[in-house]
C-alpha cells in the first residue's frame, strides 16, 4: 500500500514517517527546507517543494493531482493541514477521518481510532477513508539505516484566496513538544509567585516548564505556547510531571503518550492519580522543595 504523508511541520513529519514507514510504502511531500532532514525517515521518495505553500486550497489541489498514484494521503493535523485535507477530501471525492491516532488496514477497510467527546473516550472506527490527518506527539521520530531519494515538485495551482492583511504573533523560542522532561503546573499552585519555585526544578531537571488551561489561557501565569491539553499542544516526553494539576480529561488528552508520569497533589483522589507512574499526596510548597534539595544534593555527590 502506498501512501503519501505531508505536513508544514518538520517534527510532524518525522513522528507520521515513524510512525506509518512499516504498514505503507511512504513518500513524503515536503517543504523545501525540511525535504534534506527528512530522507532518513524511512520513505522511497522525498519530495521537496520549489517553495513553502501556506494558501490550503492551492494545497489541496496540488495534493488532489497526485493522489491518484497512491492508496491513502495521510496529513499532519496543523492549522493548515486540517484545512488542506477537508478542501482534498471535498475535491477528490474520498471520505476523511481526522485526529487519528491508530490506523490498520484490513480487506480494504481502515480501521481508526481517535479521541471523541473531548478526549472522554476513544472512537473506533472501521470506514472506506483514504485521507487522514494525524495527531501529533503519537511516537518518538526515529531513523533508519537506509536513506530516500529526493526530488522537487513545482506546486502551480493559484490560489483563489487573497490576503488582505498579515499580522505576525509574537514569536517565542518555546516548543514544548520537542521537550523530553515536562514539568507542569496546574490551578493547584495558587499563586503566580509559586511559578518560580517550580521553574527551579524545571531548570534542574533540564525540563520545559508548561501548564494547564487555567495557568495559561485563563490567568495568563505562562505563555499559551506553553499550554498542555485538548486546546493546547500535545507532548510525549520521557518524563512528565504534573504539579497541582486535577487530571480532567481535557488536560491528559495531550499528555497521556508521556513515558513516565509523575504526579504532586494534595487530593489524594485526585483523577491525574490514575493517569501516573509514580504519585505523591501532599503540599507542593512542602515536596517541591525536597526535590529540589534531593536533586541538587545528588548533583554534588
Amino acid at each position: 500500500m502506498r501512501a503519501l504523508l505531508f505536513s508544514d511541520k518538520l517534527a510532524f513529519s518525522e513522528m507520521m514517517a515513524s510512525l506509518l514507514r512499516d504498514g505503507f510504502d511512504i513518500d513524503i511531500l515536503a517543504f523545501p527546507d525540511h525535504a534534506a532532514d527528512l530522507t532518513g525517515y524511512g520513505a522511497k521518495e522525498i519530495k521537496g517543494m520549489e517553495k513553502e505553500d501556506y494558501a490550503a486550497d492551492s494545497l489541496a489541489d496540488f495534493i488532489a493531482g497526485m493522489s491518484k498514484d497512491y492508496d491513502y494521503i495521510f496529513i499532519g493535523a496543523t492549522v493548515l493541514g486540517r484545512e488542506a485535507a477537508t478542501m482534498l477530501s471535498a475535491l477528490t471525492g474520498n471520505v476523511m477521518k481526522s485526529e487519528i491516532t491508530k490506523i490498520e488496514i484490513s480487506g480494504g477497510k481502515a480501521r481508526t481510532s481517535r479521541l471523541y467527546y473531548g478526549g472522554k473516550t476513544v472512537l473506533e472506527e472501521e470506514s472506506d477513508a483514504k485521507i487522514f490527518t494525524v495527531s501529533q506527539g503519537l511516537v518518538e521520530p526515529s531513523r533508519t539505516a537506509a536513506s530516500s531519494k529526493t526530488t522537487k515538485v513545482v506546486n502551480q495551482k493559484t490560489s483563489k484566496i487573497t490576503v488582505g492583511e498579515k499580522i505576525e504573533k509574537p514569536s517565542t523560542s518555546v516548543d514544548i513538544t520537542k521537550a523530553s522532561v515536562i514539568v507542569s503546573i496546574g490551578r493547584g499552585i495558587g499563586k503566580k509567585e509559586g511559578i518560580e519555585k517550580i521553574k527551579e526544578l524545571a531548570t534542574l531537571l533540564h525540563g520545559e516548564l508548561a501548564g494547564s488551561r487555567p495557568i495559561c489561557s485563563d490567568y495568563h501565569w505562562l505563555e499559551v505556547e506553553r499550554q498542555v491539553g485538548l486546546s493546547g499542544k500535545t507532548v510525549s516526553p520521557k518524563i512528565y510531571m504534573a504539579i497541582g494539576i486535577s487530571g480532567q480529561i481535557q488536560h491528559v488528552a495531550g499528555m497521556r503518550n508521556s513515558k513516565t508520569v509523575i504526579a504532586i497533589n494534595n487530593d489524594k483522589t485526585a483523577p491525574i492519580f490514575q493517569e501516573c507512574d509514580y504519585g505523591i499526596v501532599g503540599d507542593l510548597y512542602s515536596v517541591v522543595p525536597l526535590l529540589i534539595n534531593a536533586i541538587k544534593q545528588t548533583g554534588q555527590s
